[in-house]
């Protein structure tokens, strides 16, 4: 019997991967990366626009670049025929808004709208809408909204309808020009299958969906903007499909265009973070995973739904059928790191990584490592892209206290990953005090595998052992498994997502386990992060969203 083979595709902050994986075990055959070519634009448009502070686009096109490139790569690297593959599903970071036409071509690629910056998708760090979050927060409470403790008692402007509001106060033109709004992940799932099928995962955590009641009711919409009253009908769409669901079939003009066949299996999108639990065997309850990457998001099920302060949604079947899936996480963590490596690093550390053959971050880890724990004399706040969980404020910004001129970048550089260490901490030991236990620590994506130090910290600091995923691409991986349930047992596959972990997931057999000296001194360290953590980002002392209003003043 011939072997089956799924592709998942996970997009992802600065570029896109597609692995090619084996149904039976989850081995990936092949894999491919893409960086967008555009990237991540945060201060000008293609045309030389000027963007306001804190805004993050991308382009629609470096999309569908992703699938051209990386598809015909994995296919000529494995060399397996198309026919041997059953399905494909992608993940996709989120909340990723952008606005199209009838015919779903985005309106940034239009000849009229290529000029106008709120024409072209927002990315999930996309932070401008801050004050609409606080109105759509504000008004929810006032209301009384039930949705509101659901996603942790506050409104994040990374989701869709503050970018929504935002749109429909700066550019009304484009709001009323596009016929929907979409995550750019059910765009690309309507490109590859000619349907549009919104994804429950992205829609519950992100738009306010929720699987017994739908949207809210056009009476909070209202509320918001009289224009807003009929949005979820007019602009978002009101069918909305659980992961793992056959959103479609690949067309005949994808497939020849990728080299697949026609008629493949294309799964419902799902969010990156989300898709990762099952590639790492995570099927049952309480069980913490750290997707590690540019930022970090925690995502964990459970039996019951509590409302959590500071999260990012609970939602039920939004992770695994039959759980509620809780979501918390950190916008800023890789990228923390290469902001540093960018712009404090002297050139004789450069000089001596190339003269050694090392990465930057490699030789600052390697000095840091031969740090005692508090030997530096500092301490972080990781807000360099505001606080998602559990302030859920992008107008906090990062801090680093305890700077001296003897102070060395890896002192620094130390203090860096201990702060999103601190962070992860504080994430959670708020579920444990709002009664959602967690009971056992997972990490996977590619900081969780390149860098021990950094893992070992996060040991000493939670005081948890950690379980590292095995695979290096989780979330690609965890989407071919999704592709491989919207094939179906019939066509090779599995019919639920459990069956699919069972058999493709796994973690590494190392573990990193606290070290009991350390934990005791970080405990004493977390105190202190606590102090200032509460003390800037719960209204002691607003200094930092008052600079940020001087610095947006400046620039205009």
């Amino acid at each position: 019997m011939n072997r089956k083979y799924a592709i998942g595709v996970d997009y992802g902050t600065q570029s896109g991967r597609a692995v090619l994986v084996d149904v039976s075990d989850g081995t990936v055959i092949a894999q491919s990366t893409k960086a967008y070519t555009h990237k991540v634009m945060e201060e000008y448009l293609p045309d030389g626009t000027r963007l306001p502070p804190d805004w993050a686009l991308q382009h629609p096109l470096d999309y569908l670049e992703v699938l051209d490139m990386t598809i015909p790569a994995v296919l000529r690297e494995s060399r397996v025929k198309p026919e041997d593959i059953i399905g494909l599903s992608i993940d996709f970071t989120a909340c990723t808004v952008m606005p199209v036409d009838r015919e779903g071509t985005p309106l940034c690629i239009q000849k009229e709208w290529e000029h106008v910056p709120h024409a072209w998708p927002k990315l999930w760090k996309h932070h401008a809408a801050q004050e609409e979050a606080n109105i759509c927060t504000r008004i929810a409470k006032e209301r009384g909204e039930t949705f509101l403790s659901r996603y942790g008692g506050k409104v994040s402007s990374e989701w869709m309808i503050p970018k929504l509001m935002e749109i429909l106060k700066e550019a009304p033109e484009v709001y009323e020009e596009a016929d929907r709004f979409v995550e750019a992940a059910d765009w690309v799932v309507l490109r590859l299958t000619g349907q549009e099928k919104r994804s429950g995962c992205a829609a519950g955590y992100k738009a306010f969906w929720n699987k017994k009641e739908g949207y809210p009711s056009p009476a909070f919409f209202k509320a918001l903007d009289a224009r807003l009253e009929h949005v979820a009908q007019e602009k978002l769409g009101a069918e909305v499909y659980p992961q793992g669901a056959k959103a479609g079939e690949l067309t005949r003009e994808m497939a020849e265009r990728l080299g697949l066949k026609e008629g493949m299996a294309v799964g419902t999108a799902n969010v990156d973070a989300h898709v990762s639990l099952p590639a790492v065997g995570i099927t049952e309850p309480n069980k913490l995973l750290m997707i590690m990457g540019t930022s970090t998001c925690g995502i964990m099920c459970s039996r019951e739904e509590k409302m959590v302060p500071g999260i990012c949604g609970v939602v039920e079947d939004g992770v695994l059928p039959g759980l509620y899936g809780y979501e918390a996480g950190q916008p800023c963590v890789g990228d923390h790191f290469e902001w540093f490596v960018k712009n404090c690093v002297p050139a004789g550390y450069v000089r001596e990584a190339e003269q050694r053959d090392m990465n930057i971050h490699e030789l600052l880890t390697e000095k840091a490592s031969r740090l005692k724990v508090g030997e530096s004399g500092l301490i972080a706040l990781d807000w360099w892209n505001g606080n998602r969980s559990v302030l859920v404020d992008a107008d906090l910004t990062g801090m680093i206290l305890g700077l001296t001129l003897t102070t060395k970048p890896e002192e620094i550089y130390r203090a860096l990953i201990e702060a999103t260490a601190y962070g992860m901490r504080t994430i959670i030991d708020n579920f444990e005090q709002a009664g959602v236990p967690v009971e056992e620590l997972y990490a996977c994506g590619g900081i969780s595998k390149k860098n021990a130090m950094m893992m070992q910290i996060y040991a000493d600091v939670t005081n948890r052992e950690i379980f590292i995923g095995a695979s290096d691409q989780s979330p690609a991986l965890g989407s071919a498994m999704f592709g491989a349930v919207a094939a179906g047992r019939e066509k090779g596959g599995y019919d639920t997502i459990f069956e699919a972990a069972k058999a493709m997931g796994r973690v590494e057999e190392r573990t990193y386990r606290p070290d009991p000296e350390h934990a005791a001194a970080y405990e004493k360290l977390y105190h202190e992060f606590k102090i200032l953590h509460d003390y800037f980002g719960r209204g002691g002392n607003d200094v930092m969203k008052r600079l940020k209003k001087i610095k947006a003043e400046a620039r205009r």
